[in-house]
């Protein structure tokens, strides 16, 4: 039998390896927020000659007409991603007529101006999304497995797997901004979501196998039964996980530009969750349920008492 959970602290360690720098890209840069939270005008074009249009050019069309700040990306071959304050309709008018003249005609793909209210609106229902999903997460799992002992532990350790996976997707996100010039909008917030219910599926599936096997496994040391619990439904986390990883790698290559942010950050979260429920939320269990933790504190306490 592979023993997982007897290995739980090489699986902690590869987590904070990818923790880490992501929890450094947010403190140093935060998440690259889009119109969707901050306001702002998206503004996407499509030129007929696109080779002679430069990205500083437009830049600086924008700067003449009132719009300093703004940010040029390409978007394929042929197309750019114009993001700027808030535009209005005399504003707009007058951007276009300006590169216009110096262009030519373009085609205009989308448009879309969120004012700084209805951002920061978004923001704060975004971030209250997310606390109600975990907080419902947390009862809901202590409810369920209320037949068991401290069941509580179990919502706890689901919540900090899943937690762990929405800092992995947060962390990524910072760091892909800030070397792709990646942003995340309104999407972004559904991709996080479907990635907490999905990582919160999975563990279920493993800590429900963990209480079917305590009235099999009656004298078990508990490591021994969570170990078998994890094993016995590997196969299941693994292959499941597997068909929706390579449905987004087909979308990421394949799918365009316009969801390609949208379906990475999935792929992102899927890939934590299924490494988060399998190595992750039953090992923190096991720790918790043999006092390694609180053993740690003491041992370092009484070195500290021994050194003064």
């Amino acid at each position: 039998m592979i023993d997982i959970i007897g290995k739980r602290n090489l699986y902690y360690i590869i987590s904070a390896a990818v923790l880490v720098p992501g929890i450094i890209a947010l403190l140093l840069w935060g998440l690259p927020l889009s119109i969707d939270f901050t306001g702002g005008s998206l503004w996407e074009l499509r030129f007929n000659q696109p080779t002679a249009v430069l990205p500083a050019d437009l830049i600086a069309i924008f700067d003449q007409t009132g719009l300093p700040g703004a940010s040029v990306q390409t978007s394929g071959a042929d197309g750019f991603l114009v993001r700027s304050k808030p535009m209005d309709t005399e504003t707009k008018l007058q951007v276009q007529n300006a590169i216009q003249a110096k262009y030519g005609d373009f085609t205009e793909l989308r448009f879309d101006s969120v004012g700084p209210s209805v951002g920061e609106q978004t923001s704060q229902r975004a971030s209250l999304a997310v606390i109600i999903a975990s907080i419902a997460i947390l009862i809901y799992i202590s409810f369920a497995f209320r037949k068991i002992q401290k069941s509580w532990m179990y919502g706890i350790c689901a919540l900090i797997a899943l937690v762990h996976d929405v800092l992995v997707v947060m962390g990524i996100s910072a760091i892909l901004g800030k070397l792709l010039g990646w942003e995340v909008d309104s999407l972004f917030l559904t991709a996080l979501l479907t990635v907490i219910g999905f990582s919160v599926h999975d563990t279920i599936v493993v800590f429900d196998r963990i209480r079917e096997n305590f009235s099999r496994m009656r004298g078990y040391p508990f490591e021994q039964v969570v170990n078998h619990s994890i094993v016995q439904t590997l196969n299941r986390s693994i292959n499941t996980s597997l068909t929706v990883v390579l449905t987004l790698l087909a979308l990421t290559l394949f799918g365009g530009i316009t969801i390609r942010h949208f379906v990475v950050t999935l792929l992102i979260g899927i890939i934590s969750g299924t490494y988060s429920s399998i190595f992750n939320a039953s090992a923190i269990l096991v720790t918790w349920q043999s006092g390694e933790v609180g053993r740690f504190f003491r041992r370092n306490i009484r070195r500290e008492e021994v050194t003064a």
